[in-house]
């Protein structure tokens, strides 16, 4: 019977990662079909904004690991990404303007915070 314990086991003189991948656990992340079959062609192909998508990407990911919106400087998010910062605001400038982030602050000060949008998912429902 093939279980992780079997596959540890059989593993373990080999290689100590597998066994702490199979112990721990990875949480992977799960994205709409339309990120990557779409988006992805839409921002680095026709956009010509490659550093936008995974902007996005990582927002989305984020979001999705902390489960509500993510508060982040553009410096933060561009040591995050290995990007620089001003790639970093001219991206979130653009996704804003496409509609696929929302931003929020408390000050105009603060620090904003930012949602990843899913506008595909609006447009499937109001076509049922």
């Amino acid at each position: 019977m093939l279980t992780s314990q079997n596959i540890a086991r059989n593993l373990y003189k080999r290689n100590q990662v597998a066994i702490a991948i199979l112990m721990i656990g990875i949480a992977m992340l799960r994205f709409d079909e339309y990120v990557t079959d779409v988006l992805i062609r839409d921002l680095v192909g026709h956009d010509r904004r490659p550093v936008a998508f995974l902007v996005y990407l990582w927002i989305a990911a984020e979001q999705q690991r902390r489960a509500g919106p993510i508060q982040i400087s553009y410096q933060d998010l561009a040591e995050s990404i290995g990007i620089s910062k001003s790639s970093a605001q001219a991206s979130v400038g653009w996704l804003l303007r496409r509609k696929l982030l929302a931003v929020s602050r408390t000050s105009v000060t603060a620090t904003p915070s930012y949602t990843a949008q899913t506008p595909w998912r609006r447009e499937r429902k109001a076509m049922r």
